[in-house]
C-alpha cells in the first residue's frame, strides 16, 4: 500500500529503515552542444511558468472500461447490488464501476480539489475520503480530512455534510454540525443508524440517520489500548473497519492486530480474533490467529471477510467460533497477480464489500478493483491499471515503482527506479521509457544491461559519458557506461556498510544518499554516516570531506567540525556543494575546496513551508536538489517543490501545496505531489521523480 510507505522518516540514525533522501543531479563537464552543471544543463537561469505535467508513468484519474480506468489510492468500497462505490481517496473523488461491465465513471468530488463543499457531483468537494456504506437509497462517506460523516443521494448525486464540522477535530457528542470527530475512517448502517470506526478518538460512534444525533458507544477518547469492557471501560488502538450483522459490530482494531465484537445494545466489547501487539500471518481459532494491520472488512452473516492490509491477504473469520483461514493472496508478497488462492497477489488491500457471492477489494497500491469468489477464492481484476510496475513504454504507458534519483545529459533522463532495482532512460524528445540497466531482481552483480544487478538504487548523477549510482542497498558506489550499460563498482564493498575511507572495493559507506560530481570527483551524501564523501572518479579513492560519521547533530564548521542529520540530496555549482540535511530540516552549504559547512536556509529543527530568506524559510523534509547555476531548486518531500536564488538565499514555493498531497497536474500551487525526491533540469524544465505516484514530473 502506499500507501505502505516503505520509505520512513527517521527520528534517530539507528532507527533509520529504508532512507529515501533526495536523489541528485550534479555533474560539471562540457561537451559540443551543453554544459552539466549540478545536473543541470546550463545555458541560463530557468524561466518557470509553473506548470506541472506528468511526464512519464500513470495518469491516476481516469474514467474508462476495466483496465482502461484509474484510480489512485482507492479505500473504500461499497455497493447497491449493481454497482460498486469506491471511495478514490488520493483523487478525493466517489467512483462508480458497473459490476456487470467494468465501466468506471466519476460520480462525487473533484481530482483537482480538495475541500469540504456540498453540492450536485463533481461540484462538491471532499479531503482524504476513507470509508463508505449505504442503506441503498443514500451513500455514507467518512470524510477524514474533513473529520465529517457526508451523504450522497445515490440518484441525484447531491452531496451533504451529515455530522461533524468541516476542519474541526473533536469528540464531542451532538446533533449534526454539533458534532467532532476526529479522523473518522469506517462505516456501516443497519439502515436506521450509522457506525463510525472514530480512529483519531479511539473510539466506536453511532450516527441516527435521521437526525444526525451523534453518540459515543465504545471506547474511551484519547485512550488508546486493547481491553475488553462496557462502553468508556473498552479500548481500541486506531480502529478502522467495522461492519454490522444487525446485533453487532466487528472492528478491525488495527494498530492492536485484532477483530473486535461490540453488542450494538449495550456497547459492550469482546476480542474475537487475533493478540493484542501480537502481529502476523497465522490461521487458527480466536487468539491465536494472526494479524498484520488488518484494515476493512464486511460480513454475510455468518463469516467475516477482511482486508489484512499489511500481510497482502484476504483473510475470513467464522463468526460462531473465531476460526481464521486465508482466502486469498500470499502473505508477505506484493503484486497484481490474478490467480487462486495464495497464487493471487494484493498490493496494499483495504476496502471490501461483498455481492452476489463475490467479494471486491480496492487494492490501494495498484489503483485496482479486484473480484473474489468467495466459493472457490478465485480472483481476477474488474477494473483499475496499476500505477506502479516495471514496464517500458511511452508516456502513460510506462511504470516505475519508486523512482527516486534522477538526472540528465541534455537528450535523456535517467532514472534510479528504487523498487525495480533498475536504471531506466527516458528520451526527453519522445517520452520512451526504457530499461538501461538491472533485472528487477535486487543484487550486486556487476555486467551489462540486464545481467547487471542494484539493490535499491537512490542517488544518480552524470558526466555525459557515465551514470554514478548510490546504489543504497549495497552501500556501494556504482558506474553505469550510457552507450553500453556496462555496470561496474566504483567504490565500497556489496553489503559491507561502515565509515572507512580508502581506494575502491577497500572503502566503506552507510546506505548512501544523494551523489553529484563536478566532473573530476564524485560528492556523495553518505546518509547513515551523516557525512560527505568525496571519491576520484579516476581512481575511486574516498575520503571524507565533512562531518564525523556516526555523529548526528547541527553543528556549522570545518570538516569533522560540522556535523550533519540525515544528508540526503546533494548538487554543486562547481565550488560548493548544497545539501538537503532532512533531519535538520535545512540547506547545507560546503565549500568543495575547504570543506567550510554553513547554513544556506532553514530554521534548525522546525519543519515548516514558510517562503523567505534564509533563516527566514522553513522546509519540511528536503530531499533532492539540482541548480541551474544561479538557483538551487528543492524536492521539500512531502509536498512542494522549493526555489532558492544562490545569491540572496530566497527562498520561494515553486508548485505544489503544503500539507496538501496528491497526484494533480496544473499550475503552481494547484499542482499535487505526493514526497517527491528527485530533481533535476535539461535547463528548459525541471523534472521531479515523484515517489509515491510513481510517475516522473515536469514542471515547464
Amino acid at each position: 500500500m502506499k500507501y505502505l510507505r516503505l520509505l520512513i522518516l527517521w527520528l534517530a540514525l539507528t532507527l533509520l529503515l529504508s532512507a529515501c533522501g533526495g536523489s541528485s543531479n550534479s555533474t560539471s563537464t562540457s561537451n559540443s552542444s551543453f554544459n552539466i552543471v549540478g545536473g543541470a544543463i546550463q545555458a541560463k537561469p530557468l524561466s518557470l511558468s509553473q506548470i506541472v505535467s506528468t511526464f512519464s508513468g500513470p495518469l491516476p484519474s481516469l474514467d474508462g472500461m476495466g483496465n482502461e480506468a484509474a484510480f489512485f489510492n482507492p479505500q473504500g468500497v461499497t455497493t447497491d447490488g449493481v454497482n460498486l462505490f469506491v471511495v478514490d481517496s488520493g483523487n478525493e473523488t466517489i467512483r462508480k464501476v458497473t459490476i456487470a461491465t467494468g465501466v468506471v465513471t466519476t460520480f462525487a468530488g473533484n481530482k483537482s480539489s480538495r475541500g469540504a463543499a456540498d453540492g450536485t457531483g463533481t461540484t462538491a468537494r471532499f479531503s482524504g475520503p476513507s470509508s463508505i456504506t449505504t442503506d441503498g437509497i443514500n451513500l455514507y462517506i467518512t470524510d477524514s480530512g474533513n473529520h465529517t460523516i457526508r451523504k450522497i443521494e445515490i440518484t441525484t448525486g447531491i452531496v451533504t455534510t451529515l455530522a461533524g464540522s468541516a476542519g474541526n477535530e473533536g469528540t464531542v457528542d451532538g446533533i449534526g454540525t454539533a458534532a467532532r470527530f476526529s479522523l473518522p475512517t469506517g462505516i456501516t448502517t443497519d439502515g436506521t443508524n450509522l457506525y463510525v470506526a472514530d480512529s483519531g478518538n479511539c473510539t466506536v460512534r453511532k450516527v441516527v440517520i435521521a437526525t444526525g444525533a451523534v453518540t459515543t458507544l465504545a471506547g474511551s477518547v484519547g485512550n488508546s489500548g486493547s481491553s475488553d469492557g462496557t462502553g468508556v471501560v473498552a479500548r481500541f488502538s486506531y480502529p478502522q473497519g467495522i461492519t454490522t450483522d444487525g446485533t453487532s459490530l466487528f472492528v478491525t482494531d488495527t494498530n492492536n492486530h485484532t477483530i473486535r465484537k461490540v453488542l450494538i445494545s449495550n456497547g459492550s466489547v469482546t476480542t474475537l480474533a487475533g493478540s493484542a501487539g501480537s502481529s502476523g500471518t497465522t490461521d487458527g481459532t480466536g487468539a491465536a490467529a494472526r494479524f498484520f494491520y488488518p484494515k476493512g472488512l464486511i460480513t454475510d452473516g455468518t463469516n467475516l471477510f477482511l482486508a489484512d492490509t499489511s500481510n497482502q491477504t484476504i483473510r475470513k473469520v467464522v463468526i460462531n467460533t473465531g476460526v481464521v483461514t486465508t482466502l486469498a493472496g500470499d502473505a508477505g508478497f506484493f503484486g497484481s497477480t490474478d490467480g487462486t488462492g495464495t497464487v493471487a497477489k494484493f498490493n496494499g488491500p483495504a476496502g471490501i464489500t461483498l455481492s452476489g457471492g463475490n467479494l471486491f477489494v480496492t487494492d490501494s497500491g495498484q489503483g485496482k478493483i479486484r473480484k473474489i469468489v468467495v466459493a472457490s477464492g478465485v480472483v481476477t481484476t474488474l477494473a483499475g491499471n496499476p500505477v506502479n510496475g516495471n514496464a517500458d513504454g511511452t508516456g502513460a504507458a510506462a511504470r516505475f515503482s519508486s523512482p527516486l534519483g534522477i538526472t540528465t545529459d541534455g537528450v535523456s533522463l535517467f532514472i534510479a527506479d528504487a523498487r525495480n532495482d533498475t536504471i531506466r532512460r527516458i528520451d526527453i524528445s519522445t517520452g520512451m521509457v526504457t530499461t538501461l540497466a538491472g533485472s528487477g531482481s535486487a543484487g550486486a552483480t556487476d555486467g551489462t544491461g540486464v545481467s547487471a544487478r542494484f539493490n535499491w538504487p537512490h542517488g544518480i548523477t552524470n558526466d555525459g559519458k557515465n551514470l554514478y549510482v548510490a546504489d543504497q542497498g549495497n552501500s556501494t558506489i556504482r558506474k553505469v557506461e550510457i552507450s553500453t550499460g556496462a555496470v561496474t563498482t566504483l567504490a565500497g564493498s556489496p553489503g559491507i556498510t561502515g565509515s572507512i575511507d580508502g581506494t575502491g572495493t577497500a572503502a566503506r559507506f552507510n546506505r548512501p544518499s544523494g551523489i553529484t560530481t563536478d566532473g573530476t570527483n564524485l560528492y556523495v551524501a553518505d546518509l547513515q554516516n551523516a557525512v560527505i564523501r568525496k571519491v576520484v572518479v579516476a581512481t575511486g579513492d574516498v575520503s571524507t570531506l565533512a562531518g564525523t560519521a556516526g555523529l548526528l547533530g547541527w553543528s556549522d564548521g570545518t570538516g569533522t567540525a560540522a556535523s550533519f542529520w540525515g544528508p540526503s540530496g546533494i548538487t554543486t555549482d562547481g565550488t560548493n556543494l548544497y545539501v538537503t540535511d532532512d533531519g535538520n530540516h535545512l540547506i547545507r552549504k560546503v565549500v568543495i575546496a575547504t570543506g567550510v559547512v554553513t547554513t544556506f536556509a532553514g530554521i534548525r529543527g522546525l519543519a515548516g513551508s514558510a517562503d523567505g530568506t534564509g533563516t527566514a524559510a522553513t522546509f519540511s523534509t528536503p530531499r533532492g536538489i539540482t541548480t541551474d547555476g544561479k538557483h538551487l531548486y528543492v524536492a521539500d518531500f512531502g509536498d512542494t517543490i522549493r526555489k532558492i536564488v544562490i545569491a540572496t538565499s530566497e527562498v520561494t514555493t515553486v508548485a505544489g501545496s503544503a500539507g496538501n498531497s496528491g497526484f494533480i497536474d496544473g499550475t503552481s500551487n494547484v499542482a499535487r505531489f505526493s514526497n517527491p525526491e528527485g530533481i533535476t533540469t535539461d535547463g528548459v524544465s525541471l523534472f521531479v521523480t515523484d515517489g509515491d505516484n510513481d510517475s516522473i514530473r515536469k514542471i515547464r
